[in-house]
């Protein structure tokens, strides 16, 4: 699946942490998804940087993978901006 460049704009530190939370990983678990060094996973969710575009891209396929979507702000489904399992039809 291919990342969505508007989505990737939307990521953040909080739904970075939920989405790993539905997961049940750790920040070094999504290092390793991500093919990201720790240290960038958890500047990213402390607010210490500012990942490039790449970086986020890399997260939230990551996130894809794994069959989590992010929602964006505004979003009506479900609520609005979050996280949650992909719908199995």
């Amino acid at each position: 699946m291919t990342v969505d460049p508007y989505l990737r704009d939307m990521l953040t530190a909080a739904q970075m942490r939920a989405g790993r939370g539905l997961l049940g990983w750790s920040q070094r678990d999504l290092a390793s998804h991500s093919g990201l060094p720790l240290s960038t996973i958890k500047n990213i969710e402390r607010g210490a940087s500012d990942p490039r575009a790449s970086t986020l891209a890399a997260i939230e396929q990551a996130f894809i993978d794994a069959k989590i979507i992010l929602l964006e702000p505004g979003d009506v489904r479900d609520g609005g901006q979050g996280v949650r399992f992909v719908h199995k039809s």
